[in-house]
């Protein structure tokens, strides 16, 4: 027997996608749209989650757009209502949105510190406590976090945004051993390098920092984020129903690699 394609259709399925005006979190909307789901973009600025919302309802299916400043627990009630009263439940949760600026720990403000577990940690509590409340009485739903590279393991000028991407990790794990009862289950997505404006703006091109970088990356290259999608896809669809407190990483390989210094000479 051959697989069942239709298990990775999201048909009739709600989905809220946060960070969602540009780069990963608006391919995975579009994606979310490409596989059946109706979904809810958010993200600060109203005319990225504007024109991706209209990018979703190209693929034939509805999308409302909703400014959101999800470190902010208030907005996020908003965007939870917003949802709700359009489309009555919610399926799945992607948490997307963060951010990160590079610097050593020394350079590091208490101000930064605090700014950077709010965007990329209290972020996704807000999103998972108030989405997750609603998952539980329903008895269903799905939640997927981005983590990254930078949470498995030190990264060099990273320290609070790899801390609040390790928080997320044993986050995701703790809320799918206490949500697994209410068939909700858990899980979360780890990117490598992924080239968007972001990372643009963090590093040029031909900086010495982005081209060390790329030289320990096994497939030789960096992500896009397109490369994500599938990951995504997979774990909200019923072709990932047995698995839950897990990561999917997806970096090119650079976290497998015993010896980075000789992958790509």
């Amino acid at each position: 027997m051959g697989i069942d394609l239709s298990l990775f259709a999201l048909t009739g399925k709600v989905a809220v996608v946060t960070g969602a005006g540009r780069g990963m979190g608006r391919e995975i909307a579009i994606a979310y749209g490409k596989a059946g789901a109706d979904v809810v973009v958010a993200a600060r600025t109203a005319a990225e989650v504007e024109e991706t919302a209209k990018l979703v309802r190209d693929t034939g299916r509805k999308s409302i757009a909703v400014p959101t400043d999800v470190s902010d627990y208030a907005q996020v009630t908003n965007l939870l209502k917003r949802t709700l009263d359009t489309f009555k439940h919610v399926d799945i949760l992607y948490n997307n949105a963060g951010g990160n600026i590079l610097a050593p720990v020394l350079d590091t403000t208490p101000e930064r510190w605090d700014a950077i577990l709010k965007e990329n940690l209290t972020s996704v509590y807000n999103c998972c406590r108030q989405f997750g409340e609603v998952m539980v009485k329903q008895k269903s739903g799905n939640i997927i976090n981005t983590t990254s590279m930078a949470g498995l393991g030190p990264m060099l000028w990273c320290a609070p945004y790899g801390a609040a991407k390790a928080g997320i990790i044993n986050f995701t794990q703790t809320m799918a051993m206490e949500w697994a009862q209410f068939n909700i289950r858990v899980n979360a997505v780890a990117p490598g390098i992924i080239i968007t404006a972001l990372s643009r703006e963090l590093s040029k091109a031909d900086s010495p920092y982005r081209l060390a970088q790329l030289k320990r990356i096994p497939l030789g290259r960096f992500g896009r984020p397109d490369d994500v999608v599938g990951a995504a896809l997979y774990l909200a669809s019923d072709a990932s129903a047995y698995m839950t407190g897990k990561v999917l990483t997806v970096d090119g390989g650079i976290t497998s690699s015993v010896y980075p210094e000789i992958v790509n000479r």
